[in-house]
């Protein structure tokens, strides 16, 4: 693997991973494209811990914070514990930070129930170079241009309105757990499946995109844990073009820092625009994929 390599796919996932747009859709068609051979779980891990990294950079003192609340809001016992939980609940903030932190914890589980039980499917399906020859590139274009009509449908039914994440309500956070157990097929975007869901749940722009960047923390970490657990299993086929440590290190960086720029512009950008650009990216990158793809110029 070339440094060039490592480079680009580091931006490309640090880029991607947190604009609606598909990060796994984008990690195959570039290589697709260049017809680069598969690099392996083990540089994917490096990819997506240094996402992880972008998000926890960020978002530190809130998750701090939201851990701090939730283990504060666990059940005590003792004479003691009934005053002790009417002293912290007085504290509304605290009381707030725990509601978001069991809503993080609430959407996480169909993310992480269906990823368990597909991931294995999807990775045979998409992952393999062999079949994107066949039907899993126009289903992965298909995948990119449906949820961005999905998505301009849920900006035409926000109109602006939006409550603020601290107004989330459980079945909010249920509904956007389901939601992003879509984002297993390459195309449809975790990112971009959590925060049509918001929109349409009523949730602000800003506020959709908060909640979805702090719900990829305990899911990339679940899958960077399961990745890593294949490396040490089967070293050969998780890695099969041998890299060496420094390809690594620098996706790993490119996705770190690209990330954390992508994390704090997209914040500042939605609190004056809507999510239409991505639309629209979404739309041209589908039809061009699969003219490509029909044309036989990939």
């Amino acid at each position: 693997m070339e440094i060039f390599q490592a480079l680009i796919l580091g931006i490309v996932q640090g880029l991607t991973e947190f604009m609606p747009v598909s990060s796994s859709a984008h990690l195959i068609i570039v290589p697709w494209l260049f017809r680069w051979p598969d690099f392996g779980i083990a540089f994917d891990v490096a990819l997506h811990w240094g996402t992880l990294a972008a998000v926890l950079f960020y978002f530190g003192s809130d998750i701090i914070r939201y851990v701090q609340a939730f283990f504060t809001g666990l059940p005590r016992f003792g004479p003691a514990a009934p005053a002790k939980l009417a002293a912290l609940d007085t504290d509304e903030s605290r009381t707030t930070d725990r509601r978001i932190a069991w809503f993080i914890l609430i959407a996480t589980i169909p993310g992480a129930i269906f990823g368990w039980l597909l991931e294995s499917k999807v990775d045979d399906a998409f992952h393999q170079p062999q079949n994107l020859h066949s039907w899993s590139i126009y289903a992965i274009a298909t995948a990119m241009i449906g949820m961005g009509l999905i998505l301009a449908l849920a900006e035409r039914w926000h109109r602006g309105r939006g409550r603020e994440l601290t107004d989330m309500r459980l079945p909010d956070s249920v509904v956007i757990g389901l939601s992003q157990a879509l984002a297993l097929l390459p195309g449809v975007s975790r990112s971009g499946a959590t925060i049509t869901a918001g929109l349409f749940l009523g949730l602000s722009r800003t506020a959709a995109a908060r909640f979805s960047f702090l719900l990829s923390a305990p899911i990339i970490f679940g899958a960077g844990l399961k990745a890593g657990y294949d490396l040490f299993t089967d070293p050969a086929t998780a890695n099969p073009q041998h890299l060496s440590l420094t390809p690594m290190i620098v996706g790993f960086l490119a996705a770190a820092i690209s990330g954390y720029l992508v994390i704090r512009l997209l914040l500042g950008y939605l609190q004056r625009h809507t999510t239409m650009v991505f639309v629209y990216y979404r739309l041209v990158l589908g039809f061009l994929i699969i003219l490509i793809a029909a044309l036989g110029l990939r």
